[in-house]
């Protein structure tokens, strides 16, 4: 049951219809600390959301291919350098090649032996 008070005061009728609790009003007007809560709740579930939906439309989820090289496997025939071996398998800039053979199979000099399992780069 809700109740009905007029109340005068100095030529002002301030009407009170009951129904409404302190809970969701504030005696100054504004809303009360559960409800700015609520507010800032719901503002921080949408700015998610809509970051999400940014997300994953510029495509931050994909994943990039392996851009790790692939190697060919050879033995060293006698005579056989590390040059005529990048020429061999190689195309354009033979002393490129060259110093990625090395960096593929850590080697410290320039010197192959005959039977020796080298990695060569394909590029």
């Amino acid at each position: 049951m809700s109740a009905l008070t007029f109340n005068s005061v100095s030529g002002k009728s301030i009407v009170n219809q009951g129904f409404l609790s302190n809970q969701q009003t504030n005696p100054s007007g504004g809303i009360t600390r559960r409800g700015r809560l609520a507010r800032t709740c719901v503002v921080l579930s949408l700015t998610v959301v809509m970051a999400a939906g940014f997300a994953s439309q510029s495509g931050a989820g994909q994943v990039e291919a392996s851009t790790a090289p692939s190697y060919e496997i050879i033995v060293v025939a006698p005579g056989e350098t590390l040059w005529s071996v990048a020429a061999a398998y190689g195309s354009g800039d033979v002393q490129g090649l060259v110093n990625d053979i090395r960096e593929a199979n850590n080697l410290t000099g320039f010197d192959l032996q005959a039977g020796q399992r080298l990695r060569v780069p394909l590029k």
